[in-house]
């Protein structure tokens, strides 16, 4: 699927693809496709999609309390 746009989660890449889970339309770096979840929805699932520079999925924060 390609749709004109920025990605809902970096506002930068191009859309590639939308989650089957929320429905936010992200660009590749955003998006896994062995799951068709958006790496926000895979945080929320405890998955471990690709690891960004600083060793987190890119597009999630670390949060400690």
């Amino acid at each position: 699927m390609s749709v004109a746009g920025r990605c809902e989660i970096c506002g930068t890449g191009e859309i590639e693809d939308g989650c089957d889970r929320c429905g936010q339309l992200v660009c590749s770096d955003h998006f896994d496709e062995s799951t068709g979840l958006c790496t926000e929805c895979l945080a929320e699932f405890g998955e471990a999609p690709e690891r960004g520079r600083d060793g987190y999925p890119d597009g999630v924060d670390e949060h400690r309390f």
